[in-house]
């Protein structure tokens, strides 16, 4: 059993590096467009605050290269500022003489947000350097940065090998919410798969046989799955590549009795018209970006059959207006259905609270890798190197 922060003892005082995820989109103004990740750490750093630990908190932000004043952390140390007034600075750069000068004249319960850590190149590479720069910050290391936990970065998995560990109530939660789900499944069990990478899902979906009753695939790999039923997809996204082994997917799913539904009609988008159109047949010149009424019939009327429910990848170009309702109606079909339900994935999680029923959801993950990789029964590096009790 990994060790979590309240298994710390005697910590006032101590200078405790937190891993975040506090990788949020912005827009062009530096506004928060979704705190989700942000209040999901909420629950950790008021319980260190209270123990009175000098918290000094690290995160990504994007994937920049080198220094970007568009992805500086300072938007959330305000949106933090709000929450604990007076408790919160800000520190301009990730190491270095700055930051030691930050550190020490930190008081008791109060936060020191740094900036983001992939503007320095040694943490992606989990660079040693880096990392000893990172550990002589602090005393204890905590991380509760779920969404990058299938990473060996410098941040968790570097650190946590270097300095006494723990995890907060956000990994905590994660884990045993994905361990419920997998361990003690409840049937019916409908997994949905959605998204444009259908490289990226396939081993959750073999993973998921052994489990579900039904698979329910949208978004974009659905036409890799539909290409390989020998059907036409016009112009839609393919991954010519995984053909032969969507066919095998559809295969086993056959062999052992597993239902996998694919859209039967579409909401296309013809370019040279810049236009969206419903259709059941896919033709020349049309490429699907929503799945149509009587695809969301279908996959409403298996969902609402369902005693839990894994969901994973929009079903259509959601973030267009013309190519959403596909992915909100499936949204509100799953909160409706009373299924014990996971949502999983940046995309999906937003998708969720744009469509105003994620009160409704049991569970949003605030990974989406990390949660396909929990999916597919794989170890996540840098929960494995976090002290044991």
């Amino acid at each position: 059993m990994k060790r979590t922060i309240r298994d710390l003892k005697n910590i006032e005082g101590k200078r405790i590096l937190l891993r975040c995820d506090f990788n949020v989109p912005l827009d062009n103004y530096g506004d928060i467009l979704d705190a989700t990740r942000i209040i999901s750490a909420m629950p950790t750093i008021s319980y260190l605050l209270k123990r009175k630990a000098k918290l000094i908190v690290c995160s990504h932000l994007g994937r920049p290269n080198g220094y970007d004043k568009y992805l500086s952390l300072f938007p959330v140390a305000v949106f933090l500022m709000k929450y604990f007034p007076n408790k919160v600075k800000f520190c301009p750069k990730v190491v270095g003489p700055e930051v030691t000068a930050a550190v020490e004249k930190l008081g008791d319960g109060e936060i020191l947000v740094l900036e983001n850590l992939r503007f320095k190149k040694g943490e992606e590479e989990n660079d040693a350097e880096f990392v000893a720069q990172l550990s002589a910050l602090a005393d204890i290391y905590v991380d509760d940065a779920f969404g990058v936990t299938h990473r060996k970065h410098a941040s968790n998995y570097g650190v946590a090998l270097k300095m006494p560990s723990a995890i907060g109530f956000l990994i905590e939660k994660e884990l045993k919410v994905f361990d419920k789900a997998f361990q003690s499944t409840q049937h019916p069990f409908v997994a949905i798969f959605g998204g444009a990478k259908v490289a990226d899902k396939l081993k959750l979906i073999n993973n998921v046989m052994d489990k579900a009753d039904a698979i329910i695939i949208g978004g974009g790999m659905a036409y890799t799955f539909l290409q390989a039923q020998g059907k036409n997809i016009g112009n839609s996204i393919v991954s010519l590549d995984q053909i032969d082994e969507a066919k095998k997917v559809l295969e086993t799913a056959k062999e052992k009795g597993i239902e996998i539904l694919l859209p039967v009609d579409h909401i296309a988008y013809i370019k040279e018209k810049d236009k969206a159109v419903k259709t059941v047949a896919l033709e020349k010149g049309m490429a699907g970006f929503d799945i149509g009424p009587k695809t969301i019939a279908l996959f409403t009327e298996k969902i609402m059959k369902a005693k839990q429910i894994v969901w994973n990848g929009p079903l259509g170009k959601y973030e267009d207006a013309r190519f959403k309702k596909g992915t909100m109606k499936i949204a509100k079909a799953v909160a409706k259905s009373g299924a014990y339900s996971i949502v999983g994935g940046g995309d999906s999680v937003s998708a969720v609270n744009a469509s105003g029923v994620a009160e409704k959801i049991n569970h949003l993950s605030t990974g989406g890798g990390a949660s396909l990789k929990l999916m597919e029964g794989k170890i996540l590096p840098a929960i494995e190197v976090i002290d044991t009790l």
